[in-house]
């Protein structure tokens, strides 16, 4: 009986010491969330996506990480965003179908055309949720395309909005320690602090590739849990690097490769590695696998175009950093897209695979 007490106390102070230990790195530091499906939605990561497309596109996300862990990270988001003064029906590799016409064929790609100039707006709202932490943001974007070749285009976004950080002393259980600890104040909401966010990006797409490059939390600051200058919650700029390269198996196949590269301070990184196989423009299935500082792991994703307006998809992350792994349980990731204004008729994002 003594055993089996000690055993679960033990398994306690590692569940415990695991998620202070997410919750401390991501108050050092403040990352942007992660993403297994960053693929699907980079937008979420560059505003220079914004208007890339012809339609209206909203997709809205749901990620649950380290499932075995009480407390653990939670972010949800919806994101919209579409295009304005965009008049061409074929603009890149990921768009949707036309009637008679094969969007993954090799024929359809021969006649790929950059899009004319034309730009773009959007907005995001996230939720972040990390055991006691909660951080939620609201902004606007705006882009613009231009076109710098035939078959090549530019674009630039901006993003601006709103951050804040609350931290809920009602979900800490202190045990028989003091409840009146100074770094986390002496009553709810005592962390919570409202603060402008801006990201930056640049976007170079064509045919068969796309580059991207953004940062995020571009004006640094700080959240003071209490008002002493020695306890708070850092804000510092996230980097991103993404790249990807679309090959033409067949007229029904296509296959992507990509990788993101994401970086912030302190010396903390994660690169991403993605290979996506899609079916036409219906079904698709990938896996990846993402190199961290923090947590590392296999992931699986597969989705599909239910319409012309709808798709919906669905990964799964299995953690592999030794360890940690036996305590973290894994993640799952969904989401769900509409698209508004599709006088096209397509099922199959052009731009952004």
């Amino acid at each position: 009986m003594n055993r089996m007490m000690k055993r679960n106390y033990v398994m306690k102070f590692f569940y415990c010491l695991i998620i202070l230990l997410a919750v401390h790195f991501s108050c050092i530091s403040q990352a942007k969330p992660s993403y297994t499906q960053y693929v699907l939605n980079n937008y979420i990561l560059n505003p220079a996506i914004a208007g890339i497309e012809n339609y209206v596109d909203l997709k809205m996300s749901y990620r649950n990480q380290w499932t075995g862990i009480a407390g653990s990270p939670v972010t949800s988001y919806i994101s919209l965003h579409g295009s304005v003064g965009k008049q061409d029906d074929r603009t890149s590799p990921t768009s949707f179908e036309m009637k008679g016409v094969n969007p993954r064929g090799k024929e359809y790609w021969s006649q790929y055309t950059a899009p004319a100039a034309h730009h773009g707006l959007g907005m995001t709202m996230m939720n972040d949720r990390a055991g006691y932490i909660n951080r939620w943001s609201l902004y606007g974007s705006y882009a613009f395309h231009k076109p710098i070749g035939v078959r090549t285009t530019l674009s630039a976004g901006i993003s601006a909005g709103l951050s804040s950080v609350n931290l809920d002393r009602s979900k800490i259980y202190f045990g028989n320690l003091d409840p009146n600890d100074p770094a986390i104040g002496y009553a709810n909401n005592e962390l919570n602090k409202i603060k402008p966010e801006i990201g930056a990006g640049l976007w170079l797409y064509s045919s068969t590739y796309f580059i991207g490059a953004s940062v995020l939390n571009i004006i640094p600051g700080k959240s003071g849990f209490v008002k002493n200058p020695i306890y708070g919650d850092y804000f510092t700029p996230n980097y991103f690097v993404t790249a990807g390269y679309r090959f033409s198996l067949d007229d029904n196949f296509n296959l992507l490769p990509s990788f993101m590269y994401q970086f912030w301070r302190p010396q903390l990184s994660g690169l991403h590695v993605n290979a996506k196989l899609q079916y036409r423009d219906v079904l698709w299935a990938g896996a990846a696998y993402r190199f961290s500082n923090l947590i590392s792991g296999y992931s699986a994703l597969f989705g599909m175009n239910i319409s012309n307006t709808i798709n919906a998809s669905y990964s799964y992350e299995l953690s592999t950093t030794s360890r940690l792994k036996n305590y973290t349980g894994n993640t799952h990731e969904i989401m769900v897209g509409f698209i508004f204004g599709n006088k096209y008729g397509d099922s199959c994002p052009k731009n952004v695979w």
